[in-house]
């Protein structure tokens, strides 16, 4: 594959080639307008998902077995939903139980409640309700004792657990029953909330000393770029925090100076960005196959279920679905907690390479077990809490403010801010409530944005 992070003088450009360490719904009912006569942009129009990449569609029919049509019909569909599920989410306050999306185009998206009252509140959103034992409130709070237990109680043989909202337990893998019994009464927690899942794999980093391409930690470790940031006028790239320490010095694919390890969180998170000196670039740029490129549009969240595609440098671009997201890892090397888990591929040099959804990133790669030929499972790091903790900004092909920045307001809409669902602002003397996670931009203002922001 060409090699876009060669630096040829200033004009190097900095690309997210995405690798591990080698060491259609209906629109969204509270749809506004943008302007008296103009209809608001359609969710799928919002986030770029009407017009996708030519190699995320080529790639989701090979992995996930799609025609054309169903891989473009899926994109629009799990756009749509993200904004439904966030009417919901919100509405339903806390009888909220998760929400997900099924089917090969996505087309069915699922909410699920502990009351039996929201059905039809669930059902005028076009989704179909599912009413559950516990809350996502509940299931959470299971998973956070399962987390302090971890700190006190060796998990060699519960390496993972993470919150399953399409079975509404908190599901915990592990080499026995008998472990797993285990570790959940260490914990505490009721094991009507727990389902226990029987696995003899281990999670690892996907990590190895030989070096190879993408970029060097320290002349000893080799890793991948994930999404290119910035930090005021300082620019750089973000990735594994396992790949390097602050003050490690890092090395572009041919070997020249390329930057410095700012910051780095590893374990509890696997997050860390590097600082680029004047020979790199940042763009907006995924590598993706055969030469080509997917531009990155925003950090949206996606739902569980949704189409997510992966950049390596040693397995290439796969595609696969969000299985469970907030979960956690215990590595040989220490815990991680809050990441994504997918059933796409990966392999050894692959660390710290960037997920999509669409042209939304979605998170950078930590760990897994299995490989590209007999398939796997993968864990990423979510984006936007790499955002917010950095105070980064995401390059992407809209314009962005730098994070952080506000007009004096505590509350007051903020581009370069990241957003939760749920989180409300005051938006030109107008109070509005996010209804997908995402990192703000100029171009995604509430007032004309219904796809992110609900008017309240």
């Amino acid at each position: 594959m060409a090699d876009r992070h060669r630096a040829v003088g200033r004009n190097a450009a900095l690309i997210a080639l995405g690798a591990l360490v080698l060491a259609a719904l209906h629109p969204a009912a509270s749809a506004e307008t943008s302007s008296d006569h103009a209809p608001a942009p359609t969710a799928a129009q919002t986030l770029g998902a009407d017009k996708p990449s030519p190699e995320v569609l080529r790639a989701l029919e090979r992995d996930l077995r799609l025609t054309p049509a169903q891989a473009s019909t899926r994109l629009v569909n799990e756009a749509e939903a993200d904004t439904r599920a966030g009417l919901l989410h919100n509405a339903l306050g806390t009888r909220y139980a998760g929400a997900w999306v099924q089917g090969a185009t996505a087309a069915e998206l699922t909410v699920a409640t502990t009351n039996r009252a929201d059905l039809p509140r669930i059902k005028a959103q076009g989704a179909r309700a599912a009413v559950v034992r516990w809350t996502l409130g509940d299931l959470r709070s299971a998973k956070r004792k399962l987390d302090a237990a971890a700190t006190r109680v060796s998990t060699a043989g519960t390496p993972v657990w993470y919150t399953d909202v399409r079975t509404n337990r908190v599901v915990v893998e592990a080499t026995s029953r008998a472990v797993a019994t285990a570790f959940v009464k260490a914990a505490g927690v009721s094991t009507d909330r727990v389902r226990i899942r029987l696995s003899a794999h281990r999670p690892h980093l996907l990590a190895d000393l030989l070096g190879g391409d993408a970029y060097y930690i320290d002349a000893t470790a080799r890793c991948s770029i994930g999404f290119s940031v910035t930090k005021a006028a300082q620019q750089g790239f973000v990735t594994a925090g396992h790949c390097g320490k602050p003050g490690s010095r890092t090395a572009g694919s041919d070997k020249t100076d390329q930057g410095t390890f700012q910051a780095s969180t590893f374990p509890g998170k696997d997050m860390a960005w590097v600082g680029v000196n004047a020979n790199w670039t940042a763009t907006p740029d995924v590598k993706a196959a055969n030469g080509q490129e997917v531009q990155v549009a925003g950090s949206a969240e996606a739902l569980v279920g949704a189409s997510v595609c992966r950049s390596g440098s040693t397995s290439g671009w796969h595609c696969g679905t969000i299985q469970q997201r907030d979960t956690t890892v215990s590595y040989a090397e220490g815990t991680v907690d809050g990441l994504t888990r997918t059933d796409v591929c990966a392999e050894p040099g692959d660390s710290g390479g960037p997920y999509v959804a669409g042209v939304q990133a979605q998170g950078t790669t930590s760990g897994g077990s299995g490989d590209c030929t007999s398939g796997g499972t993968t864990f990423f790091q979510p984006v936007n809490p790499t955002l917010s903790d950095f105070g980064l900004t995401l390059k992407t092909t809209g314009q962005t403010s730098a994070a952080g920045q506000n007009s004096g307001t505590t509350d007051a809409w903020s581009a370069g801010r990241v957003y939760e669902v749920g989180t409300t602002v005051t938006h030109g003397q107008i109070r509005y409530r996010c209804l997908q996670t995402h990192q703000a931009q100029n171009v995604w203002a509430p007032d004309v944005t219904p796809a992110l922001w609900q008017r309240v």
